[in-house]
């Protein structure tokens, strides 16, 4: 890290017409000589990707926290901030500073602002010895805010959010709750996962009634890896594995029956349990693979007009699987293009129709020509 001033000045000399991001990680993606991807961890290395994007408009921006309009703000005054009006329909890849950015308002100021723009990115990170993470824009370093790129044009950015998890039990509906308390809920008992048995209870009477019917293996896992999905989309009705975006169980008040999750909950939000493993983790990656495989139609075969950049969890990688490579290799099983990225302090994605900062997540932001 202490290399990073010269860093950028050194790109800008041998690529000076190129726009330029990056950040710190603390580990690297990228592809090795042999055409396959690699995950550098627990050591030094650079990953650089370049990319020649005829009918594309890319424009680069770096914006600190005292920039950000108010949440109340106009959507106009967010297209001021990063330059680009709302017609051009902007795709973006954004690097932030995991202490300094509000990375939570500016992702909010920006569905506001560009409410189907996919946006992709994470928060930078630092090596094992603690070094600042640092953000790269054009040739200069900045140690605060967050920088990106909008991608307008003759380009799609698709994505891919796999958090790792897997849902047990029923679904709930949230009848009672406040800020970030869960205080009462009732269970949805038909098909389509919408209409409740009307039987209201606690959230930890609810817990304590699944846990008791879960599996040995199971009821272990749950002592260290219970999470709790919100459903993303509301109108939804018949929710799959990635319709949830997911929260930490922080605490449960044994008195009041009540849990506490870590984002804000409201009446009305449909909830459901989950746990994660790196036997979880493995699955739900495949799973969302193999849909985007389908369901996209996109060719497995090497070609030079697609892309990947991957986003994944300081939490994952080798510490989770024992074995080096894993989310990347198994992307590239289903979809053979480059892929590049890094480990992140947290992870930017969608779920459902907002894009939200994620943990113990890979996020795929595939870029492709439009067929």
């Amino acid at each position: 890290a202490s290399e990073y001033p010269r860093l950028m000045p050194l790109l800008k000399e041998y690529l000076p017409e190129t726009i330029i991001i990056g950040c710190g990680g603390g580990g690297i993606v990228g592809m090795n000589e042999e055409g396959k991807p690699q995950e550098v961890e627990q050591q030094t290395a650079i990953s650089l990707s370049l990319a020649n994007l005829p009918e594309v408009t890319v424009k680069a921006f770096h914006i600190s926290a005292e920039q950000l309009p108010d949440l109340d703000s106009s959507p106009d005054q967010w297209c001021e901030l990063i330059g680009v009006p709302t017609v051009e329909k902007p795709q973006f890849i954004i690097l932030a500073d995991p202490f300094s950015a509000k990375i939570n308002d500016l992702l909010q100021g920006l569905d506001y602002a560009y409410p189907n723009s996919p946006k992709v990115g994470g928060l930078a990170s630092s090596g094992p010895t603690g070094n600042n993470a640092g953000l790269f824009f054009q040739d200069r370093l900045y140690q605060e805010g967050a920088v990106g790129v909008s991608l307008s044009g003759k380009i799609i950015l698709e994505t891919i959010v796999a958090q790792g998890c897997r849902p047990i039990g029923k679904p709930y509906r949230v009848t009672e709750g406040e800020r970030n308390i869960v205080l009462e809920l009732e269970e949805l008992v038909s098909s389509d996962q919408i209409v409740s048995d009307g039987v209201k209870q606690s959230p930890l009477e609810a817990l304590q009634n699944l846990l008791q019917n879960l599996s040995e293996k199971d009821r272990k896992l749950a002592e260290n890896s219970l999470f709790v999905g919100i459903v993303g989309d509301e109108f939804k009705q018949n929710l799959e594995q990635g319709d949830f975006l997911i929260r930490n169980l922080i605490g449960v008040d044994p008195k009041a029956g009540a849990i506490a999750i870590g984002d804000r909950v409201r009446t009305g939000q449909r909830i459901q349990f989950h746990l994660r493993d790196a036997h979880t983790s493995a699955e739900d990656l495949e799973m969302l693979l193999q849909r985007y495989q389908r369901e996209v139609a996109f060719e497995s075969t090497p070609t030079n007009n697609a892309t990947a950049l991957m986003f994944s969890c300081l939490g994952r990688g080798e510490g989770l699987y024992g074995k080096p490579n894993f989310d990347s290799r198994l992307f590239s099983r289903y979809l053979n293009i480059p892929i590049s990225g890094f480990f992140c302090n947290g992870e930017i994605g969608p779920v459902g129709n907002s894009t939200f900062l994620h943990g113990y997540t890979s996020v795929f932001g595939i870029c492709r020509q439009p067929s």
